[in-house]
Parts: structure tokens; sequence; C-alpha cells
């Protein structure tokens, strides 16, 4: 376990832009208006020989009611009481102002270690703030620019000894992990399961409102992401390590998805594009609907997107808590699953309850379930037996009076399953004769819902010689006269 540092302050003094300096990445959200982040988001930060952890945190509020404001607050302090160390940022060129006084009080009895940064101190104008930060009672403020990436060396020489003390602490109570195992040669083909160095990557996308940070709040069993009656609270794709029912996971919550034509606010496009980089790095995404308005348009979107990037997907029904007539309910979702969604045909389709719980253990043996049937692989033999039949119960078509032999087939890859078949003229084979191998696949080797991709290949074998350029008739001539003096 490494030291956990968490970065917190006013409101648009640069803590999303140090954050992103310290990973390396564009992880945080940036934007000049204030308050653009909301969750915590961790991420794993180096400086120098150093590695730690960051935490960015919400602005500080001077609030503590029930209101959006009041919930950031809790949970920024929240990540103070978590982390090992807190680094104060105040703004260099606005000064130290009542609000930073007060929360620097408070850091002072909720933190072993603060460490205070000047930040925007580029520039002759920000000279008064630097001197100001010193009534903060923090010791030496820390001048720097996190947009400029100045300061990070006196960044460095405050943390070492943190770092250093840290680990030494560490060392007589952190338990032996990640023991190696000599590997069984039976196993080399066998599934790869999640590991705590590798956890499963799991995504939780849907519309706005669906319930998605409650629901992995429900998962983690703390209330580590922000949620409320609002529409379009979380912003970030904010991942979270878990160990849920003995599966290493890191879960994605990313943003609502609306209907590109609403989506007008740069924030909020910036959270959409976050949001779909975090479907592309998953696993398994977890498509979550509202049981009161399932299946809208932009619903069958994001599914359809999930499969399009080859995921195991599996959709959710959130708010089943509130439904009357549950069994009819779930028929017209089945139905209207299978109807609207046949790319996905056989997905599991699972209620949940994100307020109170129920479901959830049936959502997690889905997630696992698919997860199998994503990793699957079949051998060639078992393909090709398979096959002759499919060929035997319908043919291939005939257009243009040219027959489509299909010689072979095997699988080529894994996590979505992916197979070749070697046939002649495979740019005449039409979609429909795809999607009957395709349905096949799924039926007989018990791979329901998962992206299948299929691949026709032309095998060339009936003339050697065709393709190639014919040789010029003087070339000819030499090589003719050339073996006839061999012969004599």
């Amino acid at each position: 376990m490494t030291l956990t540092l968490a970065i917190v302050g006013r409101p648009n003094v640069g803590k999303s832009t140090l954050f992103n300096r310290l990973v390396g990445k564009r992880l945080a959200l940036v934007d000049d208006q204030p308050g653009v982040t909301r969750d915590l988001r961790e991420g794993a930060a180096r400086l120098a020989d150093l590695k730690f952890t960051v935490i960015d945190t919400a602005g500080l509020e001077e609030v503590t009611d029930d209101s959006l404001q009041g919930r950031m607050r809790r949970l920024t302090e929240r990540a103070v009481d978590m982390a090992d160390v807190c680094l104060f940022m105040i703004d260099a060129r606005t000064g130290v102002t009542a609000t930073d006084e007060v929360f620097a009080d408070i850091l002072r009895k909720r933190s072993a270690h603060v460490l205070l940064a000047a930040n925007k101190g580029e520039g002759a104008a920000a000279d008064a703030g630097v001197l100001e930060a010193y009534n903060l009672g923090l010791g030496e403020p820390i001048r720097m620019s996190a947009e400029h990436g100045e300061g990070l060396n006196d960044l460095y020489s405050q943390l070492q000894p943190l770092v250093d003390l840290h680990e030494q602490s560490l060392e007589d109570t952190d338990p032996e992990v990640d023991v190696d195992l000599d590997e069984d040669e039976d196993d080399l083909d066998a599934i790869p399961m999640p590991t705590n160095a590798k956890p499963m990557q799991v995504a939780v996308v849907g519309r706005p409102n669906a319930g998605k940070s409650t629901l992995i709040n429900q998962i983690v069993g703390e209330d580590r992401l922000l949620t409320g009656p609002e529409a379009g609270i979380t912003r970030d794709a904010i991942s979270l390590r878990t160990d849920w029912n003995g599966t290493p996971m890191r879960i994605f919550d990313t943003a609502g998805m609306r209907k590109k034509a609403k989506v007008q606010e740069k924030l909020e496009k910036l959270s959409v594009s976050d949001g779909l980089r975090a479907v592309k790095f998953a696993e398994v995404v977890v498509v979550l609907l509202d049981a009161a308005i399932p299946f809208e348009q932009q619903d069958l979107r994001i599914a359809d997107l999930a499969e399009r990037e080859g995921r195991a997907v599996v959709l959710a029904i959130n708010k089943w808590d509130v439904e009357e007539d549950k069994q009819a309910k779930l028929r017209d979702l089945k139905e209207s699953f299978e109807r609207l969604l046949p790319q996905l045909k056989g997905a599991p389709l699972i209620t949940v309850s994100a307020k109170t719980g129920r479901g959830i253990d049936r959502l997690h043996d889905a997630i696992m379930r698919a997860y199998d049937v994503w990793n699957r692989r079949v051998t060639t033999a078992q393909l090709n037996r398979w096959l002759s039949g499919m060929l035997e119960a319908h043919p291939p078509p005939a257009p243009q009076g040219k027959r489509i032999k299909l010689r072979y087939m095997t699988q080529v890859k894994a996590r979505p399953p992916g197979f070749v078949v070697m046939c002649s003229h495979p740019d005449k084979m039409p979609d429909s004769y795809n999607r009957y191998l395709v349905n096949g696949l799924r039926l007989d080797f018990d791979m329901p819902g998962t992206p299948i991709r299929i691949f026709m290949r032309g095998q060339n074998d009936a003339n050697p010689y065709k393709g190639r350029k014919k040789a010029p008739p003087s070339k000819l001539r030499k090589h003719t006269s050339a073996s006839r003096r061999n012969e004599r």
C-alpha cells in the first residue's frame, strides 16, 4: 500500500490540474469555471522516484446542509480522513481568503500531515499571496504552478521524508500478498481470472439519474460517490477498487449520457467523452436502465456502443423496488429486449434496486457469467464438425450463379470471441448468412449475449499461378535459349 495524498482547497485553485500532472495523464476534467470536480478521483502518481496515490477532491465550500455543495464538502472531508497526507492549495494571485483560514483550521485538526501549496505562483503578481500563506500556520508554502510544472522539486523535497516514514511503518504490519505459485500445464488455456494485480474492469453506463452512483455505493458498501435526486451529478468517469464477493474489480462510474443533440455545454461534452473512454477500457459493461422508462432511444444507443466496442454486456433494470406488478413488467421488458436489441440476444437481464440492495448478488453472478462467455474458446475440431452440420441444414447462397464454398473454420481470438472462415468468394457472402452462423454459435456453444466476430477470408487453391505477372517475351526467349544450352 502506497502513501495517499489528498489535494484539497477552494474551488478553481488548480487541484485537478496538479492531479493530472502528477498522474501523467489528463484523467480529471479541467475548465475555467469553478466547481467542475464533484467526486473523489484516485490515480497512481509519480514524482521523480516517488510513487504514491493521489486523490483529487471537490472544492471546499462553507456549506454544511444537505445541498449539493454540502454533500460535496462531506465527501471531501472523508477524503481528508482517508489520506495519509493532505496538500492544501490556495490561489497565490488571490491571496489568503477567510474561507482558506477556516479550512486551514479544519485540516490542522483532522490530518496528521498537511502541506501548503500556493498555486498560480508564476510572475510577480503572486508574491504577496505567497507571503500571506505563512499566516495560515501550516509551515513554509510551496510556490508552484501546476499549469506550467513549476515548484515540483519543492513538493518532492517535502514529500520524500513522508513517503519513507510511511513505508517504514508498513514493514511490520503489511501482510504478504500476491504470492507466486507454479502454474499447472493443464490450466494454461483456462479463462484468466481477475487478481488484485489485474482486477476485472467493469463500467456502469446509462442515462442521467438512472442510479449508477447509488448502485456502485451499494456494491462498495460505503458512500464513496456523490448521489442525490438531481440529474447529472457525476461528471468524471470515477474508478473504484473493490473486492465484490471475492472478485477483485475496478468499477467505473460514468456520467449520464444524453442524446447528442441535447449536449450543448462544453463541460457535459467532456463528461460524455470521459464515459465513452471508460467503455473502451472496460471488460464488462453494465447498462443501467430506469424501470419506469426502460429502453429509451439513448439506452439502445449505449448498449449498441458497448456491443460494437466488443465488450461483454449486462443489462440491469434499476428502481425495481417501486414497481407494483413485477411479473407483467418483467415479461414486457424481456419482449422489448429481444425485439429492440437482437445483437445482444441472450445477454443477462437483471432487476436490481440500488437503493435497497436487492438483486446485487444476482448482478454479480451475471457479470461473472458474461465475463466467462467473453473469454470462451472453442477448438478447431469442434468448430468444423459444427460447421458441416450448419452447411447441411442451410447451405450458403450462390449469388450470380457463383457457389460459395466454406472450407474450414477456426477461432483466432477471444475477448470477444472471433472466428475466421476460409471460403471462396468472401466478398459475396451476404450478411444474413453471417447472422445465421453467429446465432448458431450462440446457441450450440453456449455463448449468449457476448459480441461474436466472424471474418470471411478467401483461399486461392485452384490456380497457384493466378495473380502473377506474365514475363515479357524478350525475357521468355532468353530463358528458353539458356535452358537449351544447359541441356546440351
